[in-house]
């Protein structure tokens, strides 16, 4: 059991609304029913004070929920080191556990073990629960704000690994398909292949035909959420083991959600200036069996065993 959590806000209400049709409206994974239970037992405040159901809410004021401790589901509670200096932290996340905080999951993240170790350590983005691989940390709010910076401007280099269905008929190609949310029958909305979506780069590049399969790796100057799930889609090759998303970049209507598990997707190295020192970091974590290149490939004839598990 964790110790529970205090969901904070500024509400912005529609005319007349009350706080349970702000919190029902507002938050719809919770029924208006579980909502008059958890306002009856006390649970929810309103500028500090306890709230009823038929109370209006105004623009502005502080409404809390206090959710009692809750029992979060079984993740793998670990990470490795990559890199470690005074400014910056970079570290291996295993596949299932998930990055930050969100639904059921709180102390169960990386950021709370990662934080527990290296206290005041800021994850600079994060990595689907179902990805594997290097998520970087910044210890300083100097080394944060530069990072930070980079990554706006598009000099970091984010490369990943993943195996997807079927064989693209080109080696290397851009996929460049607009992502952005779409309404979907049971998990609300979504993030999806989407004309109406915000900009979208990712390059691929074969590294290995398999039967029926190949191994790619993708780079993204953009950082949209599932992009590389939804761009290999787009272009016709969803992940293999993908619950979500299928060829066209759409989720399926009816999806088998195991917590968005089942596919294989790593994110294998990232480059960047480091933020104090200016030298040129090149950090890597090294990609699970399934992503491993597991014959040399052969350039112009000549076979490059440099790149072997590279």
């Amino acid at each position: 059991m964790n110790e529970g959590y205090d969901y904070r806000e500024r509400v912005q209400p529609q005319a007349g609304e009350t706080v349970l049709a702000y919190l029902a409206r507002r938050y719809p994974h919770s029924t208006a029913e579980t909502w008059a239970e958890r306002i009856a037992a006390g649970e929810v405040t309103l500028d500090g004070r306890l709230a009823t159901a038929a109370a209006g809410v105004s623009p502005g004021q502080t409404l809390v929920w206090s959710r009692p401790p809750w029992e979060e589901p079984a993740v793998p509670l670990a990470f490795a080191v990559l890199f470690r200096d005074a400014h910056l932290l970079a570290v291996a996340k295993p596949r299932g556990l998930p990055t930050m905080p969100a639904g059921g999951f709180l102390t169960h993240t990386l950021l709370h073990i990662v934080q527990a170790r290296f206290a005041g350590a800021a994850a600079m983005h994060r990595l689907g629960r179902g990805t594997s691989g290097l998520v970087l940390f910044a210890r300083t709010g100097e080394a944060r704000r530069a990072v930070a910076k980079a990554w706006r401007t598009g000099a970091v280099v984010k490369r990943y690994r993943a195996l997807v269905s079927g064989r693209p008929s080109r080696d290397a190609f851009d996929v460049d398909t607009p992502i952005g949310l779409v309404d979907h029958p049971r998990l609300g909305r979504v993030y999806a292949a989407v004309r109406e979506g915000k900009p979208s780069l990712t390059h691929v590049r074969v590294l290995e035909a398999r039967d029926g399969q190949t191994l790619i790796e993708a780079t993204i100057p953009t950082g949209r959420p599932h992009q590389i799930r939804i761009h290999l889609a787009a272009a016709g090759h969803p992940l293999v083991g993908d619950p979500l998303y299928v060829s066209g970049g759409l989720p399926a209507p009816d999806p088998v959600l195991p917590g968005e598990m089942g596919y294989h997707l790593h994110a294998h190295r990232l480059l960047l200036d480091h933020p104090v020192t200016g030298e040129r970091l090149v950090l890597e974590c090294a990609p699970p069996l399934p992503l491993l290149v597991k014959a040399p490939p052969l350039v112009a004839g000549v076979t490059d065993t440099s790149a072997r598990g590279s």
